[in-house]
């Protein structure tokens, strides 16, 4: 009896130290979960000796992600006045204790899951991508169910915050002792509220995402340390960039790169303009195919029979990259070939700067442009994006369904939109009524999560090694069909198809879930009239090299911006890849990829080296040149993203 008095006459200074170790622990159980959902992709922790550092690392950001969430909760506890010291306040401090802790967990168990879809922690830049998409809601849902022990995991956890908290009581008598008290308590609390927040007392700056890098040496590991509301509370109303100064000189700075085309040759007026058709394909990753993996996979078919059939007479590259790993990167990418740096563009605080597209540059040619998602008008900003670009018009599910030639709404997915095959069919027949030359681009939307294919092929397509593989043979028999169809058209063999993966996906083999190999995506060049040799080429694509050698192929003769290179007219030794992780640049260049964390090289490894075992930092000649080449780039992007030149 003596026992329990004791337990429950409990000052608010303790109560409050009790309480918020209850919060490292259940932060700490997400992470084990956030740990076990993704483990074939941290499986290599548990010998890399680094277990240690990241349990450390992981303790400043879920100190700085409890401290903030829980400033108010703090203030209100220990705030010396002796007239909160009844029960209606203090179940108010506990219920505010409960709400937004529960909240801080929910993120963290729900990015367990959509990891393995982004390969980063959820940031606000996910909510300025789908915020108004009325999906999301039924995405979600859908994904408690699937996973329908993290939703039971939760509310676990949220029963042991209530059963487990202490309420702190405290006594009014003498006034004077008690003020002491609680005004010595709010000081010491706030002090470490203001340090923990921080992520320390002595340095300079406080943490941000990218610190996670210190504790690391794999740039996929970051997501591990870091938590999501750590993550989401760094990105809210902050500048995305700070400009660099690896060159003081804006002449070094533009020997060693520049992203400014200039042509040399105009585009002979006797020949007939090509047609440009770009298709990305959602969530194609490089691993679904059969045809990159002859080499890295032996045995390997893959699960795109269709476009495996196309590469054979179609150029495509070794090494292909995205330069994201959403959606909405995908475009900036290869339409206008900027690449996404730390947050993404159409998303971004930037996203009213003016940039230039092929869209607009081949309208200023002549061409009739237009462009084609199967999802309504307003999804992802995507149309938004087009018309600031240059495009003629935007067709979507709206459009789709009112045409009287196609299936209407008989043709919707219930999720997202029309199904790929039917939208296909739609984007052949509108380009069939365009005058030549034509640009057009579409995005495919059927390999979107949640993977669904339509009813008369759940017995073709069924559920393979992960979700997606079914959804990416539907799509490949989409395009097969679309393709058949289109080469009977008149504008075909006058026309050169571009097609790559938006981004990639989920993944079952090893050499796909290194850091750099979780941007491999598709890049097929497909000319049917046979001007552009076919051939699997050795160097390295990515999509901001898609812009320049459509602009080279048409034989655009006006200076433009695109950080990429023409892939038909450039050296192989001088193609190159970026792209951007978790506060980790990736750059590669002939045979190696460099990870620069903005200040230093932190690894350096070959291409062949697929999951990227051994770090060559420090051996390779050609690191230092590396290292100067993506710091001009870096440069060269902040720079022109902040003053708003984003053209010549």
């Amino acid at each position: 009896m003596k026992w329990t008095k004791r337990y429950k006459d409990i000052s608010a200074p303790w109560a409050v130290a009790w309480n918020i170790l209850l919060l490292y622990l259940a932060y700490s159980v997400t992470r084990v979960a956030f740990l076990l959902e993704n483990l074939s992709i941290y499986q290599h922790i548990f010998d890399s000796g680094k277990f240690c550092d990241i349990v450390l690392g992981s303790l400043y950001f879920d100190t700085s992600a409890i401290a903030y969430t829980n400033a108010l909760y703090l203030l209100l506890v220990l705030f010396p006045c002796h007239l909160k010291e009844n029960r209606t306040y203090q179940h108010f401090c506990k219920g505010l204790y409960l709400v937004v802790n529960g909240l801080c967990l929910a993120t963290n168990l729900g990015d367990a899951v959509y990891y393995q879809y982004t390969a980063r922690r959820t940031t606000v830049a996910f909510f300025n991508e789908f915020g108004a998409d009325d999906k999301l809601g039924s995405i979600v849902g859908y994904e408690f169910m699937r996973h329908w022990y993290l939703v039971l995991l939760f509310l676990m956890l949220v029963l042991f915050l209530y059963k487990c908290y202490k309420t702190p009581v405290s006594k009014t008598r003498p006034f004077g002792l008690y003020y002491f008290r609680q005004i010595a308590a709010l000081l010491i609390y706030g002090v470490l509220c203001w340090g923990g927040m921080r992520g320390g007392f002595w340095d300079n700056r406080p943490i941000k995402v990218s610190t996670a890098n210190q504790f690391i040496s794999k740039p996929n590991d970051a997501s591990l340390i870091l938590n999501t509301p750590f993550s989401l509370l760094r990105t809210i109303g902050k500048k995305t960039y700070h400009r660099p100064a690896y060159f003081t000189s804006a002449d070094e700075l533009e020997k060693v790169y520049s992203p400014i085309h200039h042509p040399l040759t105009s585009h002979p007026s006797s020949l007939t303009p090509k047609n440009v058709v770009v298709i990305f394909l959602e969530s194609f990753g490089r691993e679904y195919f059969g045809a990159y993996n002859r080499d890295i996979l032996p045995g390997y078919k893959g699960y795109t029979e269709f476009l495996d059939s196309l590469i054979d007479h179609s150029v495509t590259f070794r090494y292909s990259y995205a330069n994201g790993r959403a959606s909405i990167d995908a475009m900036p990418s290869a339409l206008c070939g900027v690449p996404m740096f730390v947050e993404s563009f159409v998303a971004g605080p930037y996203a009213n700067n003016h940039l230039d597209g092929m869209a607009g540059y081949l309208s200023s040619m002549g061409y009739q442009t237009a462009f084609f998602h199967g999802a309504p008008a307003s999804s992802l900003g995507f149309q938004g994006f087009c018309k600031a670009t240059g495009f003629h018009q935007c067709f979507s599910q709206e459009d789709f369904e009112a045409d009287p030639h196609t299936e209407g709404r008989a043709a919707y997915d219930n999720w997202w939109g029309i199904w790929d095959e039917p939208f296909l069919q739609y984007f052949k027949m509108k380009m069939d009524g365009m005058k030549q030359p034509f640009m057009t681009t579409l995005f495919t939307l059927t390999s979107h999560h949640p993977f669904h294919v339509p009813d008369a092929y759940k017995d073709r397509f069924v559920e393979e090694e992960l979700p997606i593989h079914k959804s990416i043979r539907y799509t490949d028999h989409a395009l097969r069909r679309f393709f058949n169809e289109a080469s009977k058209t008149k504008w075909f063999k006058n026309t050169v198809f571009v097609l790559t993966g938006d981004h990639t996906n989920a993944s079952n083999h090893a050499a796909y879930k290194s850091a750099i190999n979780q941007f491999s995506t598709s890049l097929i060049i497909y000319d049917p009239s046979g001007d552009i040799a076919p051939g699997m080429r050795e160097g390295i694509a990515q999509q901001t090299d898609i812009l320049p050698t459509i602009l080279g192929i048409v034989g655009y003769d006006k200076p433009y911006l695109a950080f990429g290179s023409d892939l038909l007219n450039t050296p192989q030794r001088d193609l190159w890849a970026i792209n951007y992780l978790d506060g980790t640049y990736q750059y590669c260049k002939g045979d190696y990829v460099l990870q620069f964390d903005g200040e230093k090289t932190i690894g350096l490894y070959r291409l062949t080296d697929y999951v990227m075992k051994h770090n060559l930092k420090g051996s390779i000649a050609e690191e230092t040149q590396m290292e100067r080449e993506i710091k001009a780039v870096i440069q060269q992007y902040v720079d022109r993203m902040i003053d708003n030149q984003l053209h010549p």
